[in-house]
Formats: C-alpha cells, sequence, structure tokens
C-alpha cells in the first residue's frame, strides 16, 4: 500500500537536511546560503506589510521567516500560503511579457515554501514551490510541482551522503547489456564520453573516470534547485530536482526531473509542451519540443529533440537534430541528422556528420541471440531509405548505403562507398569513391554547412568537418592496397593461375595493372573477401577509377594543408616553407574522440596519464583537448606529408620548388574538377525527365525549386575557385616557384 506519513504542519518547510547529514555547527540553510548571491539585502516584516498581506489572504506559519528587500511591495502578494523560510527581492509595480504572456509582478495563488527569490519575479498560480532559489525577472505561471528533495543530483551520475551504489545513475551507452555504462555530468563533453565507452579493457581508467566525476560535485546533502535570470517556466506539470540557467524557456513540460538545463543569455535553451525528460543533462542552446521523451540522457549544446523523438540511454553531440524517431544506447558525435518518425538507431557508434534517412533501421536489439551488438560508423555515415542494418557492422568513413535489408553483418573499409544490394545476383555491391563520381554537390555542401551551423560558443573541442581529413585520408591509404589486392586476385582468376602467392605479391600484380591503366582491370569481375558474413559475392566496382581518384585527393589533401600552413605562419620563401615543415611525418593511426581528431599514440599517453594520476580530473583532460586543438594543424600537415610520401615516393622536406609548384598545379586541376562535378550532380535533377514532368513549363519548375544558376552555394563554390586560382599563382610568384627544377611524376 502507499505509505504516506504524517507530520505536523510547523514543521512544513523546516528540517530539509536529515540530522544524520548535517554537519556540526551548520543549520540547514548553509548550503542554501553558500548559493545564494544575488546581493540582495533581506529584512524582515514590518507590522503593517503584515497586516497588508493577511488582508490579501495570505498566510505563513510564522511571519518572522518571511524576508524581504527594502523594495518589497505587499500589495504584490496575494492569497499565498508560506512555510518555513522565505526570502523575496524587489516587488513593483509592473508586469513582465514574455511571447504575449503579460503577468503581474508579484505572488499570486501560490504556496512557496523555503525558497529565495530575486528582484521582480512573477509567481502565478504555482500550486507548489519548494526548495528553490529563483533570480531575477523571472515569470513561473500555472505550474503544478517545482520542488527539490535533499539528496538532489541535478542529473550528475554521483551520490550523496548515506545513498547505496543502487541508485546510481549509469548511462549505457554504445551496447544494450549496460558493459560500454558511463556516468553523465554537467559538461561532459561527446570526447569524454567516447574515451569512457572505448577503453573499456582498463580498469584504472575506468576507476579514474569515476573519480574525476565524482570530484566535481560533492556529496552533501541540502543543495537547492535553481532557475536563473529571466528564464520563463509556464503550464508545466513537474519540475523535481532540475536545475535550470539563465533566459531559459518552459511551456507545457510534463515532467522533467533530475536535469539540469544549460542556458544563458548567449544560448538559451527552450523545452516545450508534452515534453519528459528524466535523469539527463541539456547543454547551452537546445531545443526540445512536442512530445520528447528522454531518460539517461546527455543533449550536447545546440541540438535539438522534436516532434516525439525519444532518446534513451544515449548522448547525442553537438549540433545535432532528432525528430519522430527512437534512438537507445548509442553515442552519437556531432552534427548527426534524423528526421522521421520510422527511423530507429540502437546501440551505436556515430561518429559524427551522419543522416538517418525515413526507414532506417540502425541495428536491432531482436537479431541475435542476445542483445549484446554494436555497430560502429565513421564520419558521414548516411544510411539511405529503409535500410536495415544487422548488429555487428562496421563503416569506414563516409559510407552511404542503398534502400534495402542487409541481412549479415558488413565490415566496410573502403570510404566513400555507395553499398547496395544486387538481389537479382545475389551480391552486395560496393562502389569506392561514389560521393565524388555521382553526389559532390552533397558532399562538399555538407562539409560547408556543418561549419556553418557550428554554434558552439565554448568550443573546446576542434570539431573537423572538411571531408578530407586524418581519418577519411587514412581510409583512403587502406583502401589502394585493398583494391590492389583484390585487382590482382581478379586477375590471376581470369588468366587461370593457380599459383599459391602471398598478398604482397597479390598487391604487387594489382598495383602494375591499376596504375598503368590497363584496360582489362575494367573487365574483371573484382570481388572482396571479409567485407560480409556471409557465402555470397560482394563485388566492387569502378575500381580503377576509385583507385586513381583516391590517390588524386591523397595529393589534393597535402596542398590544402600547406596552404594552411603558409598562411597561418606566413611563410615568404621556398626556404622558409622547407625549413618550417615538420622534420618527422610518419603516418600514425589517429582517432575521432567525439568528433576531435587526435593521434592514438596522443590518446594513449593520456590515458598513461590520467592512471599515474598526473592528470587529475576532467578540466585537465578539456585541457588535453585544448592543446590537441592547438597542435591540430602541424600533425595534421605531417600526416600529410607522410600520406604522399607512401602514395607517391615524394620527401616534401627535399621537394624543389619545381615539385611544390607542379604540387599548386596540380590541386587547380583537382578543384577544377571538384567544383564541375559540383555543378553537375546538382544540374542531373534539373535535367532529370521525371523530376520535370511534374511541372508544365522550366519557368514553373524555376519558380518551385529555383534557378539552376541562381543556386547559392554552386555560386559561392565557383568564386571559391576563382580565388583558389588566383590565390595559387600569386603563392608561386611570391614563393618563387619559377626557378628550374624537377617536376612532379603522378601515376
Amino acid at each position: 500500500m502507499n505509505e504516506i506519513t504524517r507530520k505536523p504542519l510547523n514543521s512544513l518547510g523546516y528540517d530539509f537536511i536529515p540530522s544524520p547529514y548535517l554537519p556540526k555547527g551548520k543549520d540547514e540553510y548553509y548550503l542554501r546560503n553558500k548559493q545564494v548571491k544575488n546581493g540582495i539585502h533581506y529584512r524582515h516584516l514590518s507590522a503593517y506589510e503584515i497586516e497588508v498581506l493577511v488582508r490579501n489572504r495570505n498566510t505563513s506559519d510564522n511571519w518572522n521567516n518571511l524576508l524581504v528587500s527594502d523594495a518589497f511591495n505587499p500589495e504584490l502578494v496575494q492569497n499565498c500560503k508560506f512555510f518555513g523560510l522565505v526570502r523575496i527581492g524587489k516587488l513593483e509595480p509592473y508586469y513582465l511579457e514574455y511571447h504575449n504572456l503579460r503577468r503581474p509582478v508579484g505572488f499570486y495563488n501560490s504556496t512557496v515554501i523555503s525558497c529565495d527569490f530575486g528582484d521582480n519575479v512573477v509567481v502565478d498560480n504555482v500550486n507548489y514551490i519548494s526548495h528553490y532559489i529563483v533570480g531575477n525577472g523571472v515569470i513561473l505561471v500555472n505550474c503544478n510541482e517545482i520542488a527539490t528533495t535533499d539528496h538532489s543530483k541535478f542529473g550528475n551520475g554521483i551520490l550523496k551522503e548515506g545513498e547505496s551504489e543502487n541508485v546510481r545513475i549509469w548511462v549505457e551507452l554504445c551496447n544494450e547489456n549496460a558493459g560500454r555504462s558511463i556516468l553523465a555530468f554537467d559538461g561532459i563533453l561527446p570526447g569524454d564520453a567516447f574515451l569512457w565507452t572505448y577503453f573499456r579493457d582498463d580498469d584504472n581508467l575506468l576507476n579514474r573516470f569515476k573519480e574525476f566525476t565524482e570530484k566535481k560535485f560533492d556529496a552533501l546533502r541540502g543543495y537547492y534547485g535553481t532557475i536563473g535570470d529571466r528564464t520563463v517556466v509556464k503550464n508545466c506539470k513537474i519540475l523535481k530536482d532540475v536545475k535550470i540557467g539563465s533566459d531559459a524557456y518552459l511551456k507545457g513540460a510534463n515532467k522533467i526531473k533530475n536535469v539540469t538545463i544549460n542556458s544563458s543569455s548567449e544560448a538559451n535553451t527552450q523545452v516545450g509542451e508534452g515534453c519528459e525528460l528524466v535523469n539527463g543533462i541539456i547543454g547551452y542552446g537546445c531545443r526540445l519540443f512536442y512530445g520528447v521523451k528522454a531518460v539517461r540522457f546527455v543533449l550536447a549544446s545546440h541540438s535539438q529533440l522534436k516532434y516525439g523523438a525519444r532518446l534513451i540511454n544515449s548522448y547525442l553531440g553537438e549540433n545535432s537534430t532528432i525528430s519522430c524517431c527512437e534512438v537507445l544506447n548509442s553515442l552519437i558525435f556531432p552534427s548527426h541528422e534524423q528526421h522521421h518518425n520510422n527511423s530507429f538507431l540502437c546501440a551505436a557508434l556515430i561518429q559524427g556528420q551522419s543522416n538517418m534517412a525515413a526507414g532506417a533501421t540502425v541495428g536491432s536489439n531482436h537479431n541475435s541471440r542476445s542483445p549484446d551488438g554494436e555497430i560502429i560508423a565513421g564520419r558521414g555515415f548516411w544510411p539511405g531509405l529503409c535500410v536495415s542494418l544487422k548488429h555487428n557492422s562496421k563503416f569506414a568513413s563516409y559510407a552511404i548505403l542503398a534502400k534495402g535489408d542487409y541481412a549479415t553483418e558488413l565490415n566496410i573499409p573502403l570510404p566513400f562507398s555507395l553499398i547496395s544490394n544486387d538481389l537479382s545476383k545475389d551480391q552486395l555491391v560496393v562502389m569506392p569513391g561514389y560521393w565524388f563520381m555521382y553526389n559532390m554537390y552533397a558532399l562538399a555542401r555538407n562539409s560547408w554547412k556543418y561549419i556553418d551551423r557550428d554554434k558552439r560558443i565554448d568550443k573546446i573541442q576542434q570539431l573537423e568537418f572538411s571531408f578530407l581529413a586524418p581519418d577519411s585520408v587514412n581510409d583512403l591509404l587502406q583502401s589502394l592496397p585493398l583494391l590492389a589486392k583484390f585487382t590482382g586476385k581478379a586477375w590471376l582468376k581470369r588468366e587461370g593461375n593457380t599459383k599459391k602467392m602471398t598478398d604482397d605479391e597479390i598487391i604487387a600484380i594489382g598495383q602494375v595493372l591499376l596504375d598503368t591503366k590497363d584496360p582489362v582491370v575494367n573487365e574483371l569481375v573484382v570481388l572482396a573477401d571479409g567485407f560480409e558474413n556471409s557465402k555470397r559475392p560482394v563485388r566492387i566496382i569502378k575500381v580503377m577509377k576509385a583507385y586513381h581518384l583516391f590517390k588524386e585527393l591523397v595529393m589534393y589533401y597535402l596542398v590544402q594543408q600547406l596552404l594552411e600552413h603558409i598562411r597561418t605562419n606566413n611563410i615568404k620563401t621556398h626556404e622558409q616553407l622547407i625549413e618550417s615543415l615538420p622534420s618527422k611525418a610518419a603516418r600514425a593511426p589517429w582517432m575521432n574522440v567525439g568528433g576531435q581528431l587526435i593521434l592514438r599514440s596522443e590518446i594513449d599517453k593520456l590515458n598513461k596519464q590520467i592512471v599515474a594520476g598526473r592528470i587529475k580530473d576532467w578540466d585537465a583532460v578539456h585541457n588535453f583537448y585544448v592543446q590537441q586543438g592547438k597542435n591540430y594543424q602541424m600533425e595534421k600537415l605531417a600526416h600529410a606529408m607522410a600520406a604522399v610520401r607512401e602514395v607517391f615516393d615524394i620527401n616534401l622536406k627535399k621537394a624543389s620548388p619545381g615539385i611544390i609548384k607542379s604540387l599548386l598545379h596540380q590541386s587547380i586541376t583537382t578543384k577544377e574538377w571538384m567544383v564541375k562535378e559540383i555543378y553537375e550532380s546538382r544540374a542531373k535533377d534539373y535535367r532529370n525527365p521525371f523530376r520535370k514532368m511534374v511541372y508544365e513549363t522550366t519557368e514553373a519548375m524555376n519558380k518551385v525549386v529555383g534557378k539552376l544558376e541562381d543556386n547559392s552555394f554552386i555560386k559561392q563554390e565557383q568564386k571559391a575557385l576563382e580565388e583558389y586560382k588566383k590565390d595559387i599563382h600569386q603563392l608561386v610568384t611570391k614563393l618563387k616557384l619559377d626557378k628550374p627544377g624537377a617536376k612532379l611524376k603522378t601515376a
């Protein structure tokens, strides 16, 4: 049966901190008084003010415990009940207005228990507000319950004095069996979540992460909930153990419990109608609207949940949007888009700049003997319409999947690939380099869009948005020998050569065929192994084109890093350029740590320092991210130099002016091709008769979708190309690269 306790009325509003947890010599308000920083000088009521309050149908268990500021107006307090110590700032004869909601300053028809209020607040028809510290200019209207418990944690994964470990809230990311669980905390970055979920074999490291989280807070009981300046809360039902920043807007929420809502004047957060949020952290500038359900979650800054989305045991990175769908047990890096009611994402690590189409089912908890499968997808992951994927699967960067049911596990290491089912031949088909061949417009526009939409104010982690970066280029580099190997195998099979050969020998055969652009390659049926957990064939198409495209992209990647290096360091001569280049340029593994690309060796050092106690808290980890961001440009340049040396055997530290000039001019050719493909991939939409058939005239189509020649992104890229050419020619002159010297030789 329900246990309903009965206590004396005169104890209501007192003894907030149970006596076993009240430090010796302290009263129940000692933490509250530390939290109040409004600078208001409070005083006792005068006899006249008490008389007015009583006349206005107000009651208090003890008028001596109702403290007010000098500018208090008792006429603006009507039909309210006060219990415990209540402190009120200025009440002046104004009304506050926000989004056409107009309410007079003051307290009306409300029950207030042991709270502090700043100046000129509106508390109107709040049935119950208990143990809150409310800022200046706050509007609270038509709320059922706003309360804080003595053991409130505001969504942080900590314990208070006397609590047992089984009440701690863990967020079960990446795997439904809770094997990668982390503790959420206010300020947790996607990189923090990644490190905690990824390195599960190091118990000492995991214990340190737990210690870092507990160290950010204390276990004392008795902290009050807070509502920041100028925050508006209207028509909400239950707010319990909620910490709210300034300038937030909460309207019509059903229930918010054990949550921190970060908000500020520069990045205000809004929670709308029908939302139910439990055990979570919400970052700055977020939007949650229309029936959202989120439980055990982190919503990073400037992200959105809308239209009934369900986010459970998941972390959603910055600048992301999830609408209408269900996301479970997932760690999602920044710039994720998922807009459709019938998409489902479960037990996945999605590494950013991703887009989930309607009907996509990425992972399922019903397709294996135990719900312990996972999916890992690199940056730029795009499962298309009605794609169904099975755990475990893994994808290189910028994988796009065509409509279909992929019934077995996939491991696709080729980047920028289109993956599709050929049901007529019962085979998996992979087209590496698809984005550059057929959808350059979307690839380039998305890269620009993510930069434009990065609204973060505090950019602790330097996010990488370029489609050519250490992660994707490493994918390109590992693809070249794979493509050569598969080509060599196909040629040997065609020739009927059954001689047993090593992988290196097979790769060498394939490289000769591809590097010489032997026409026979286009006649081969190139099959891959290890891409799918099935016995059906996996066919690689456009092998020759992809192979040379990937090599060209490696060269282009280097030039982009060179240009950035020259601009940043104001390089003026060829000699100065060579001298400034990093001396060590060995290609090394990189990790995508929450959208920030960091050398694996640096992450290993970080982990050792954490375990050894030299890095002592999360702030120090965040300082590591900042330092890695400062090192990134030079490390990326060294990586690009190593990549070009690996592919073309060019040592940039010894490159003549002629080679540098050739590199720069080659980049113009690549850039021209990219801009041409940006235009052509969009122009196809205007030439497609099936797209045109819904319009009577071309003029009608242009009115609806806009003229191709007016496309702002295409015009922007075309203008950027002309500026790029001009910059390259000026750079050649500036660095005096026209001296006689070796020329660049490419395959």
